[in-house]
């Protein structure tokens, strides 16, 4: 019988999947033989992984991986990509994806629910890649995507009265789907999902 991690396969819809291998062919071309990579999450980060494995099963490259969330960490296993984390190695360059980018390069990022550990590889990395497709483009950040926050649970209320100083116009515990109650996110966080009416420069810096 298939175990569980061989029978995987990506829970979502991929939308502009052409795009996507588009980008993914380029990140995997940049991988070195004893590479130590930090891996983000999402799908074009999934389609990217499919195009390494590929590359390492003909060229037999010796990569170490160290992911962001548990579903990429799954998605190494199956592919073959050999793990590490960060109390063994630090990676050498970081590929990740990105929910929205403005003109300026201003991302929106957290629709997988992995911030902490994002953030926290971004910056252990020494050069980082955020790896999108045409769709990801906007001209206003919020166009199509809240920001989201990422809140230890007993700080909830404290942290919804401060984003309401901040002129927050909604604020919203993002639900899971699939299960009761909120979502819970890869460092066992809730997230927050916030509108506001215009989201400055030190947006990023005021909420933390």
């Amino acid at each position: 019988m298939d175990s569980l991690i061989s029978t995987l396969e990506w829970s979502g819809t991929i939308i502009n999947k052409s795009g996507k291998q588009k980008v993914a062919l380029e990140i995997a071309a940049k991988v070195k033989d004893g590479d130590v990579l930090g891996v983000g999450s999402g799908s074009t980060v999934y389609m990217a992984l499919l195009a390494i494995a590929d590359r390492i099963k003909a060229e037999g490259l010796n990569i170490k991986a160290i992911p962001t969330s548990l579903e990429i960490s799954m998605f190494c296993s199956k592919l073959g990509i050999p793990l590490t984390s960060l109390f063994e190695h630090k990676p050498d360059w970081l590929f990740d994806g990105a929910d929205e980018v403005d003109p300026k390069k201003s991302l929106i990022k957290g629709r997988g629910g992995a911030m902490f550990k994002e953030k926290l590889l971004i910056s252990s990395s020494p050069l980082n890649y955020i790896i999108v497709d045409d769709s990801k483009l906007v001209n206003k950040i919020g166009t199509n995507f809240p920001i989201p926050i990422e809140v230890f649970p007993q700080a909830l209320l404290h942290v919804e009265a401060e984003l309401k100083k901040l002129d927050a116009n909604s604020i919203v515990l993002r639900p899971a789907t699939g299960k009761d109650g909120p979502i819970i996110s890869e460092n066992n966080n809730l997230i927050l999902d916030c509108r506001f009416n215009e989201i400055g420069d030190n947006m990023e810096r005021d909420i933390k």
